[in-house]
């Protein structure tokens, strides 16, 4: 957030800024889903909902496990969230206690750390690397519960920041370890839909006692909206519904008639994720051709995690030169991995087409000032 802070205030000066820091979709809503929204602005009626969300809402999430993974989920363990933000906060609130020890892997998505943190919890950050494709195992993780007992266990898969996916074989091991250690396991899933040759699982299918956070924001480009869901163990349904009513009454009823009719816009989805794989490709073909010659595998998401090494040593002062002088705007890995970040950088291709070829052209163009 601090380089798209930086990289506001040269598009201010007057400078074209190409966005490769934020992991956020470039392209609009389908048309269906602002139009639901618009119908339901006609009304000028938006209200409370329930805390765990609209019931059709909610059957329509219930039926996407269904005909995605062929899951079935009752109803009442939906819960309908604002954003994924909000259901690790319900999640962490509802599943601990202040000083209990959660697993998350480094690299890794920032604000895990954080809101574990400002809960009072502890956060076990587990590296990762090659040997295991940048996956957390089920073998790490007793490991260290064997030394210090775990509470919970986080994992992303796809992955942000290195865009890697776990195989469903490695999500079941890891799954199962943790559900037989009597630790929770909880599957952020918020970028399914968006794995490229890879095959997707949800967790669910391998445990009952999984908490699957999801959202809107990514695949149906709804970051604004703050939207997303969650599906809870039985025995975690009503504390969660209990903090949810507390702690937000309920998500925005605008945003939820929107996320319904999402699930009908498949199609425009899908052009928008090819859009994506166009640019995957694009950058998997010219950052090597460009000096970019250690990548982390790109299975899903939109990113792809770099080494810096054979350019700099400090890839905070690498983004920020790039940025100042080639106007391209791309993250440092030091929040995501606080070890071994400084070497890493993160690249978004979530951008439009044309920005992030002529991207490619102005990194060539700086690395060889």
């Amino acid at each position: 957030m601090e380089v798209l802070q930086a990289a506001s205030q040269l598009e201010a000066e007057g400078k074209k800024v190409l966005h490769m820091e934020i992991g956020q979709p470039g392209a609009p809503v389908p048309a269906q889903v602002r139009s639901a929204a618009q119908s339901l602005l006609d009304t000028g009626k938006m209200a409370y909902t329930p805390a765990k969300g609209l019931p059709e809402l909610q059957q329509a999430i219930a039926k996407h496990y269904s005909e995605h993974y062929g899951v079935e989920v009752p109803l009442e363990r939906v819960m309908v969230t604002t954003g994924s933000s909000a259901g690790f906060n319900l999640a962490f609130l509802a599943g601990f206690e202040p000083g209990d020890r959660v697993a998350l892997t480094s690299p890794g998505y920032p604000a895990y750390r954080n809101i574990l943190k400002a809960l009072g919890l502890e956060a076990v950050e587990i590296e990762v690397g090659p040997e295991t494709r940048w996956a957390l195992t089920g073998e790490m993780v007793a490991k260290v519960h064997k030394k210090t007992p775990l509470k919970g266990v986080l994992v992303a898969s796809p992955a942000n920041p290195t865009g890697t996916m776990m195989t469903p074989e490695a999500l079941k091991e890891l799954s199962q370890t943790c559900e037989a250690n009597g630790i929770w396991f909880i599957s952020d899933e918020i970028y399914h839909g968006l794995a490229f040759g890879q095959q997707e699982e949800t967790a669910l299918k391998f445990s009952d006692k999984a908490i699957i956070v999801n959202s809107f924001s990514k695949y149906y480009c709804m970051t604004g909206w703050r939207i997303g869901w969650m599906i809870l163990p039985e025995e975690l349904v009503r504390p969660v519904e209990r903090l949810a009513q507390s702690l937000y009454i309920s998500a925005p009823h605008l945003s939820q008639v929107a996320a319904v009719a999402a699930f009908s816009a498949t199609q425009e989805y899908e052009q928008i994720k090819a859009g994506y794989g166009r640019n995957r490709q694009l950058l998997l073909e010219r950052l090597p051709q460009i000096g970019f010659d250690r990548l982390l595998p790109v299975d899903g998401a939109f990113y792809v995690y770099a080494s810096t090494t054979a350019f700099a040593k400090d890839s905070f002062e690498f983004c920020k030169g790039m940025l100042q002088e080639a106007h391209v705007a791309t993250t440092p890995g030091i929040d995501f991995d606080l070890q071994r970040g400084h070497e890493y950088l993160r690249f978004s291709f979530a951008g439009p087409e044309a920005d992030m070829a002529l991207a490619m052209e102005k990194l060539e163009d700086w690395l060889n000032r």
